[in-house]
């Protein structure tokens, strides 16, 4: 275990943003140019007797966390707990992706359970259903509606080189793989492109998904839209935003407590690689206290590790704990939790709506232009 990751759990610095990319693997493309954001908000000041300016239009933010096993430690630091801090620059929808939690065998009973437990995990990390909006991936049918209009649109040959389809189907075995596994990366464009997003968290392993999704986008767009529409009576224009990514800070990564050459993740066999959010005091000294380390010095280069392990289990303990108490107050109140997934994807399904109602029409007006025979 890195002594940084003392730092992460009480610090964040802020994200980066990255421009066009090229190319389709697991690192971040060559090309991708990188800017630091500023989290800072600048005032605009009216000079003499000009009006002052509208405010700028908030960009649009998507992310979701899969309702899969327990979130642990990896996921608040690396996603969720970025979220806290974006909520209050951008306009933000953060949804629990269950539709991609069935691409593998699943209990649906389970599935439910940990659906509305993540949901209230995001509450209690501290994202303001007034602020953004939390919701449940299927309970927006647009998600599903828009993925299967862009299969249609999307060459079997690049969803063939997705790493994450090889690396699966080859553990489990063709016969033991559905289709939705080759294809759910056309829904991961979909839940993006269908809220017209401009940004989107990814990590190192996540990069080649939405460049797929701007690829999507692009061939979309140059499909149905512009200039092809136009000549139609359309208003011509793209119909999909082209995202960019939103990086975040180097050495959000964190890894297995067992393995320090590999992430934390909820599929890892054994519970003691990992830190869950929900683990109770004495699990986490235990797990901290048998986890590996390594020689590399960081934020606490004068300790020895028995010191290190016990001043990284106080601070976990103290920075989790209120989370897992505000966790349970949610959970008893299922009407509370409910209200706030009705309301959020009620916003989501308003802005769903009108792109995949918009690329409908497009998408299946010209369609059936291009299969008229000419007179």
């Amino acid at each position: 275990m890195s002594r940084t990751l003392l730092s992460h759990i009480l610090h964040r610095p802020p994200p980066l943003l990255a421009s066009r990319g090229g190319g389709r693997g697991g690192a971040l493309p060559s090309r991708l140019r990188t800017l630091r954001l500023n989290c800072s908000v600048a005032e605009a000041t009216a000079s003499g007797d000009e009006a002052p300016a509208p405010p700028a239009r908030k960009k649009r933010v998507v992310s979701g966390v899969q309702p899969t096993g327990l979130v642990h430690l990896g996921n608040y630091l690396g996603a969720i707990k970025n979220w806290v801090s974006l909520q209050d620059l951008y306009e933000t929808l953060f949804f629990i992706v269950d539709l991609h939690a069935i691409t593998l065998p699943y209990e649906a009973p389970q599935l439910s359970k940990a659906t509305r437990s993540t949901a209230a995990i995001y509450l209690a990390c501290g994202i303001d259903s007034s602020k953004a909006s939390i919701f449940v991936q299927s309970h927006v049918r647009a998600h599903v509606e828009l993925m299967w209009l862009l299969s249609s649109s999307t060459p079997i040959g690049w969803l063939n080189r997705m790493i994450q389809f090889k690396e699966k189907s080859r553990k489990a075995g063709d016969e033991n793989v559905g289709v939705a596994l080759l294809t759910y990366p056309v829904l991961m464009a979909s839940d993006i492109l269908l809220y017209q997003s401009d940004l989107v968290p990814v990590g190192e392993d996540q990069t080649q998904h939405l460049e797929l999704t701007r690829e999507i986008a692009e061939r979309v767009n140059n499909l149905y839209g512009g200039r092809k529409w136009k000549k139609m009576g359309g208003r011509g224009g793209s119909l999909f935003k082209v995202p960019e990514a939103l990086i975040p800070p180097a050495g959000a990564r964190v890894m297995s407590l067992t393995d320090g050459l590999s992430k934390m993740s909820k599929s890892a066999p054994s519970d003691q690689s990992r830190i869950n959010l929900l683990d109770p005091k004495d699990v986490i000294m235990n797990k901290i206290k048998r986890c590996k380390t390594d020689s590399f010095p960081g934020e606490c280069e004068n300790m020895n590790w028995g010191s290190f392990k016990t001043t990284l289990t106080d601070a976990l303990i103290d920075h989790l704990q209120p989370i897992q108490v505000r966790y349970e107050e949610i959970m008893s109140d299922p009407g509370y939790l409910d209200g706030v997934l009705l309301e959020g994807s009620g916003k989501a399904a308003e802005i769903a709506d009108i792109t995949l109602n918009n690329f409908t029409f497009h998408s299946v007006a010209i369609k059936v232009n291009d299969y008229q025979s000419p007179e």
